[in-house]
């Protein structure tokens, strides 16, 4: 996405130009670091020429793994997204950028197959995976906003951990050799439903990798918030500046790590093609950024102040709104101490426990059975059971039920 700098408020709003004023500013200059490379021979290498799914095909990063998979000029490329949106978008885009790759005289013969469809139709899934037989599967199809998860829990545990678990088992089935997970730093040592259950989703493909004769290599990467996704801080700082503010901020101590869209996308890429089976990478991501830091910054480089206790007559006011629940104030990338160095300097592996398949069936049975008993308090429960580290720092939010922290609003009528 795109971040634009503005005039001063009052010129902005007396210009007859409107948005002709505004100026580009990139994405980068909030990063606070130089972006990391990619090593196109690696990506060519292990996407020329083969079949590549790609789940969540329509989200921010699995829009961006497309992007950077078409460059690798695969034989075709399946897009699978639950919404037709989203399949659409980046369906048409893509399309768009071959077209427009012909024109310039550079024959691409990369096949689009745009999938409609939920990582939860085990015979859906089962049918693409079977009939297209693809080489490498990058599963980045999750819910992952932190609060819409913790209010709608159950969809969040059927979604990241059973969703994950049906294509992973289906790439084992058909002898798949490469899936890769996408994952975040908000498993590790999690404080809400949507960590726990990536965390959880790490575990079943650990544990799946686990089993000596899959012939699939199983991986997982990790990572941390991405500047500009779809939900992520900056498009909301961005569009609270253009409003007049407030910047709302949840607390001053709150920090996280950030990457770019493409930095993520082509780190996942070459993570994956360093797999050996059972891998949790890391990507170092540099120092995490404080959320009020980058508030300030996005402020100061559209051309404005920061209205504060220092500058009464500021432009931009910073208002502290609390945590919201499952909110964490720091976000780890590892588990355990001392990750162990890889060829890519960005990129590194986690030693990370988990539970033997047989012992982590019966855990998934019995979180099964609550979520269709439709009883989020009893899931909540076991997720904390089965998740080692899973310290809620909410009670129970979600909209369904009855033992809910925020008790429903019923309007009263006549």
């Amino acid at each position: 996405m795109n971040v634009r700098t503005l005039p001063d408020l009052m010129d902005f709003a007396l210009s007859d130009l409107g948005t002709a004023n505004l100026k580009e500013l990139e994405i980068e200059d909030l990063l606070g670091r130089e972006p990391v490379l990619p090593d196109r021979s690696v990506i060519e290498q292990h996407i020329q020429d083969k079949v590549i799914l790609v789940t969540g095909a329509g989200g921010s990063i699995g829009s961006e793994l497309c992007r950077q998979i078409l460059v690798g000029c695969p034989q075709a490329l399946l897009l699978l997204d639950h919404s037709e949106f989203g399949l659409y978008s980046i369906h048409r885009e893509l399309e768009l950028f071959l077209t427009n790759q012909q024109i310039a005289g550079r024959e691409r013969t990369t096949q689009l197959v745009p999938l409609l469809g939920s990582v939860q139709d085990e015979q859906r899934i089962a049918n693409i995976i079977s009939y297209w037989q693809p080489s490498r599967v990058y599963h980045a199809a999750a819910y992952k906003h932190v609060p819409l998860v913790e209010h709608n829990l159950l969809q969040g545990i059927q979604n990241n951990v059973f969703g994950t678990m049906v294509v992973a088992r289906e790439c084992v089935r058909n002898k798949v050799p490469h899936f890769v997970l996408v994952s975040t730093d908000k498993a590790v040592r999690p404080t809400n439903i949507m960590g726990a259950t990536k965390r959880l989703a790490e575990m079943v493909v650990q544990a799946m990798a686990n089993e000596s004769n899959s012939a699939t290599c199983l991986s997982m990467v990790r990572f941390g918030n991405v500047l500009g996704s779809s939900g992520s801080v900056v498009p909301v700082f961005r569009q609270q500046i253009l409003s007049g503010g407030p910047v709302t901020i949840t607390d001053e101590r709150i920090t996280r790590f950030f990457m770019t869209i493409p930095e993520a996308a082509q780190l996942v890429i070459q993570a994956g093609a360093m797999a050996t089976g059972g891998d949790v990478f890391v990507l170092d991501m540099g120092e995490p950024v404080k959320i009020v830091d980058l508030a300030r910054n996005m402020i100061e480089l559209s051309g404005l102040t920061v209205r504060d206790k220092n500058d009464l007559f500021g432009d931009i006011e910073l208002k502290i709104i609390g945590l919201r629940p499952g909110e964490k104030l720091y976000e780890e990338l590892l588990i355990a101490d001392a990750p162990i160095e890889t060829a890519h300097p960005r990129i590194r592996k986690a030693t990370e426990e988990f539970l033997p398949q047989s012992q982590l069936a019966r855990h998934l049975e019995a979180l099964r059975d609550s979520v269709n008993a439709s009883d989020p308090a009893r899931a909540r429960e076991l997720l904390q059971r089965t998740v080692d580290g899973f310290k809620p720092s909410s009670g129970l939010v979600d909209h369904l039920s009855p033992l809910a922290q925020v008790p429903r609003k019923i309007a009263e009528h006549g």
